[in-house]
């Protein structure tokens, strides 16, 4: 068994309104990284990454597009990251990150989903520490070996690979991302990742059932309703 990540489950939405807030979610996202980070996907990997993301979401082009110009141009909303801790339903650990032009309306919003399923919104570190902030590859592949070759004589510091059904698993501290994805791509040329991106990996799961699954996938709900909550990620397992 191995480690769990969460899969992107953002299939295309059925409703104009909730399409409009995908595209709302992936445009201030790609702003904020190319205003940070550079516009050109080339010098910017995580950029590269997060514009092929929401290709594979079907992301309109011209979403992508306005949102790098807007960057380009230097001016547009002062977003900051913000990230909120707590317990949902059924005692699981959950951590919400989001990016927001006003903090104090985002921490009412997100506190108020808390309060609905009756639930407490925590500290900074309240349950982040049992979370691994990891970088995390997948791609096709049958030799971790050589996987685990490539990385080592790169430098990078690699926490766990794994091999299961023709594909490959990569772990890295979120720290090493780019250094680990200069690696995989220089030792095995061009590849295409089914997954390229950094998250909160939970250290132990807590298995939920009953009530509380009805709960916690309406409090899930409730976040991703908001526009300002860009991911959020939990160790429930139902």
């Amino acid at each position: 068994m191995g480690r769990a990540y969460q899969n992107r489950k953002e299939s295309m939405a059925k409703t104009s309104d909730q399409k409009a807030k995908v595209y709302s979610k992936y445009g201030r996202e790609i702003y904020v990284c190319a205003k940070s980070g550079g516009i050109d996907p080339n010098g910017n990997l995580a950029l590269r990454s997060l514009i092929d993301r929401a290709k594979k979401d079907q992301v309109p082009t011209h979403v992508i597009d306005k949102a790098i110009d807007k960057a380009k141009g230097g001016g547009g909303e002062d977003f900051d990251t913000a990230r909120y801790e707590g317990f949902g339903p059924g005692n699981t650990m959950v951590i919400v990150d989001c990016l927001s032009d006003n903090p104090n309306r985002t921490f009412g919003d997100v506190r108020t989903c808390f309060n609905k399923v009756k639930c407490k919104i925590g500290g900074q570190g309240s349950v982040s520490h049992m979370f691994d902030h990891s970088a995390i590859f997948v791609f096709n592949g049958d030799d971790e070996e050589a996987v685990l070759e490539a990385l080592m004589m790169a430098d990078v510091d690699v926490t766990d690979i794994e091999l299961e059904d023709g594909k490959v698993t990569v772990f890295a501290p979120n720290t090493e991302y780019a250094k680990a994805k200069t690696a995989l791509t220089d030792a095995f040329g061009d590849m295409e990742f089914d997954m390229d991106e950094i998250q909160f990996v939970a250290q132990n799961m807590t298995q939920i059932q009953g009530e509380d699954v009805e709960q916690f996938e309406r409090f899930l709900d409730l976040l991703n309703e908001l526009d300002d909550v860009q991911r959020v990620y939990h160790n429930a397992e139902y």
